[in-house]
């Protein structure tokens, strides 16, 4: 085992004197291509090209000797720490930071960056960082091989942002662009690069304030809404599909999260949709009526949420739309829920009227292979001044999950 690890961050900035004892020292040498053609590293050391950190770190563990890695920016931060302190290598590591390529990026391009979410981009993880730029009005995307500018644009299709794309930060090549989503794929960028993406209304906590990026306390508690709250004004109601206790239940089975694409197919007053924001996923939601399509845009200026409205019919309008994680259906009946089945979302809920309309339903999900649930959901609402009936609500609430081997995309 290596008898001294040291993790040097590498700006571009002039090497402190801690670094540069601990390079002159060094036996073993790890890093990129930059890194190693330094002239601080010592001419004897054995030199380590950092591709795959996992590999390096065996060899270092394995080394006799003093170590030194070589990481761009902080090196803690979505860096090589992680990776070296892992239990398999027994390594322990000393760290001489920097300032974090994230940073640098904001700084570069002028702005705050607390109030910004920080995803990590590779081939794996693609889809979802692409999903929360969808959500989310500030984010910086830390990208890969095969997972940069190009493919985040490529994925935005529809989707209007604001790329500051910065190349190569802290070298002599380093430069920074300013492009539409829609015109990063027509260009080839060089790696590494961070990419930040702008855009969407700034809503309530968008702003900063006292947590790092969105802040999770703000609108009204509570993860739905009375019926009141949408619609066309005081007094009005919203369709079967859409009370405030069977939002709730479907929400509670959904389990939207940061990262996640909902589709909300039916969408209606927005109810859904704006709530599912909410959690920090990113929602389409799906119409063919253009007065449904007005009422969830202006649910999500409500919210101060990112929603992006489609109108169309289902299951038609669903062909050209992106991968979801899960689905609510609220409208369009067996039809459009065996077209969802079709494209294997982790979690599908919808509702009947009817028990036959359920069983028609729930034999078609397990057909798909999904595992389906269903309980019968009543909701009797009282008028508390004399404790008396106003409402009553009766609906079946189905469920299809995928089994677990499947899940995972």
């Amino acid at each position: 085992m290596a008898d001294r690890v040291t993790v040097i961050g590498w700006d571009g900035s002039p090497l402190t004197d801690a670094a540069r004892a601990a390079l002159g020292a060094a036996t073993l040498v790890a890093g990129a291509a930059h890194h190693l053609a330094l002239p601080e590293v010592p001419p004897a050391a054995e030199r380590v090209r950092l591709g795959s950190v996992t590999l390096a770190a065996r060899r270092i563990a394995a080394h006799r000797g003093t170590a030194v890695v070589f990481a761009d920016g902080d090196p803690g931060f979505f860096g090589v720490v992680r990776t070296l302190r892992a239990p398999e290598f027994g390594l322990e590591v000393e760290v001489v930071p920097a300032v974090s390529s994230v940073a640098a990026a904001f700084a570069r391009a002028g702005m705050p960056w607390d109030d910004a979410q920080v995803v990590v981009a590779h081939p794996r993880t693609l889809r979802r960082a692409v999903n929360v730029c969808r959500a989310h009005t500030k984010v910086a995307v830390l990208t890969a091989p095969g997972a940069g500018p190009a493919e985040l644009g490529l994925l935005l299709e529809g989707v209007h942002r604001t790329f500051v794309i910065c190349e190569e930060l802290g070298t002599e090549r380093e430069q920074v662009t300013v492009v539409t989503s829609d015109k990063a794929p027509d260009h080839t960028w060089r790696d590494p690069n961070v990419v930040i993406v702008i855009g969407g209304p700034v809503g309530a906590g968008e702003g900063g304030g006292w947590i790092a990026g969105r802040d999770p306390g703000t609108g009204p508690r509570g993860w739905v809404q009375p019926d009141e709250t949408y619609g066309d004004g005081p007094g009005s109601r919203l369709g079967e599909g859409e009370t405030e206790l069977l939002r709730a239940a479907q929400l509670a089975r959904l389990g939207p999260r940061v990262g996640d694409l909902v589709w909300d197919i039916g969408c209606g007053s927005g109810a859904f949709a704006a709530e599912a924001a909410r959690a920090g996923a990113a929602v389409i939601a799906v119409d063919r009526d253009p007065r449904a399509c007005a009422r969830t845009e202006a649910a999500a200026r409500w919210f101060g949420v990112q929603l992006h409205v489609v109108q169309g019919t289902a299951p038609h309008v669903l062909e050209n739309l992106p991968e979801p994680d899960v689905v609510r259906v609220g409208g369009g009946g067996a039809a459009v829920v065996s077209a969802v089945a079709d494209r294997r979302p982790q979690r599908i809920v919808t509702h009947a009227a009817t028990r036959d309309a359920a069983e028609l339903v729930g034999r078609d999900l397990t057909e798909h292979g999904y595992r389906v649930g269903c309980a019968l959901l009543q909701s009797v609402e009282l008028d508390t001044r004399a404790w008396t009936e106003t409402e009553r609500s009766v609906a079946f609430l189905l469920t299809g999950e995928l089994p677990r081997r499947e899940a995972p995309r």
